[in-house]
C-alpha cells in the first residue's frame, strides 16, 4: 500500500496594506428630529479621506439599534453611488419607518453609523 503525503505552505509574494476608512457623520446628530417624507441632507467629514479613497462612491442605509445590534435596511438604500468626497447627500426620509429612533450608516470602503436620532 502506497501512502502519499503532501505538505504545502504559502507565503505572500508581496505585502498588501489593507486600508479601512470610516467617514465620520456630522449630521444628523443625537438631537436631530426629522419628519417622515421630508428632504434632508446627511453630512460627513471629508478632511481625512485617504488618497486611495478619493474616487470612492458611497452607500447610505437607514437602520436602528435593538438588543445591542445594528439593524440596517440593506434592501432599500437611501442613496448609492454618490462621490464620497462630496461630504453630503440629500435623501427623502422614508414614510414607513418602524422604529422612531433611527441611525444612518454611511459606507465608503467601511461603514460608520450616525448617532441615533428621531423620525416623526
Amino acid at each position: 500500500m502506497l501512502v502519499f503525503s503532501y505538505v504545502a505552505t504559502a507565503t505572500p509574494i508581496y505585502t498588501v496594506e489593507l486600508l479601512a476608512w470610516s467617514p465620520t457623520i456630522i449630521s444628523p446628530t443625537l438631537m436631530t428630529v426629522w419628519e417622515r417624507n421630508s428632504t434632508q441632507t446627511v453630512l460627513w467629514e471629508t478632511n481625512n479621506i485617504p488618497e486611495e479613497e478619493q474616487n470612492s462612491t458611497g452607500l447610505l442605509l437607514l437602520g436602528y439599534m435593538e438588543n445591542m445590534s445594528e439593524n440596517l435596511d440593506i434592501e432599500h438604500p437611501l442613496a448609492a453611488n454618490f462621490p464620497i468626497v462630496d461630504g453630503q447627500v440629500s435623501i427623502t426620509v422614508p414614510q414607513n419607518c418602524d422604529a422612531s429612533r433611527q441611525c444612518y450608516c454611511l459606507f465608503g470602503d467601511s461603514g460608520n453609523a450616525s448617532p441615533e436620532f428621531v423620525i416623526t
